[in-house]
């Protein structure tokens, strides 16, 4: 896909904090987010990347092991306390190791994990987040799940498949309990991205990308700015009614039976 430049500004004079904003979804997001007027808050455990996403985007960065509460909090406040307001929350740093397979196959280590950093990383965030937002009367949330949330694979990952369905589940409830604070979450569940996550669990493992591609209608795996375009409109207020809701972004598979030839 070419990228092309966003046609509006939607977002100017917004705050929006990025987890996961050093590569792949996270950085594609951030670019457009800063390209539709946000101030970017760029969270990374990686402070290469990290620094360099929020250099791009004219941002501010704050290193962020998005598991440990305090610095999660930590993270929210430096967004407040520089750009007066938490406007968005793109709840977003997740990872998908080789380890994470069948259930037959997957370890307790390895579950326990992914969970930490797909799942209790995304309750850690929120529950930083809203504060600031009740506090201003809105505010958007934004939680990467994934489209087997929402569909079963034989090719399992059974963590990660797991944890973005948790996602899913706590995002509506949010979405319910805070709606008449002003607050939308939605999660977020794009099919399968052309990202370093899903190259480095493709490249140890071709068949099961064959497998995968096959299924997909469009006949190719997302682009990131793809899903970073969907992040920008449940960011801003041409969603303003899309709430508590599982946003498919993913080329047609949760609605395929079978796929052309």
């Amino acid at each position: 896909m070419t990228d092309t430049s966003p046609v509006c500004r939607r977002l100017v004079g917004r705050t929006a904090v990025v987890t996961g904003a050093g590569s792949g979804i996270g950085l594609a997001t951030v670019r457009r987010l800063a390209a539709e007027g946000a101030h970017v808050v760029c969270a990374d455990v990686d402070e290469v990347s990290g620094k360099a996403a929020a250099e791009e985007a004219g941002g501010l960065f704050v290193r962020t092991d998005v598991t440990d509460a305090e610095q999660v909090e930590a993270l929210f406040k430096a967004a407040f306390d520089t750009y007066g307001s938490v406007d968005i929350a793109f709840n977003n740093a997740g990872i998908s190791p080789p380890d994470d397979d069948s259930i037959l196959e997957t370890g307790l280590e390895a579950w326990q994990r992914v969970q930490e950093v797909n799942l209790t990383s995304v309750y850690l965030c929120c529950k930083a987040a809203i504060p600031y937002m009740r506090a201003q009367g809105r505010g958007s949330i934004i939680n990467t799940a994934s489209f087997v949330a929402r569909m079963g694979a034989a090719t399992s990952q059974i963590s990660y498949t797991a944890s973005k369905g948790g996602v899913l589940a706590m995002s509506r409830e949010l979405g319910v309990q805070f709606a008449r604070d002003g607050i939308r979450v939605n999660a977020l569940c794009p099919g399968p991205v052309n990202t370093p996550l899903l190259q480095e669990l493709f490249a140890k493992d071709p068949e099961r990308a064959a497998r995968r591609l096959v299924h997909i209608p469009v006949g190719r795996f997302a682009e990131p700015t793809e899903i970073a375009a969907a992040v920008a409109f449940l960011a801003s207020d041409d969603s303003s009614f899309v709430n508590a809701t599982d946003f498919l972004v993913d080329g047609g598979i949760a609605g395929a039976y079978v796929t052309p030839v």
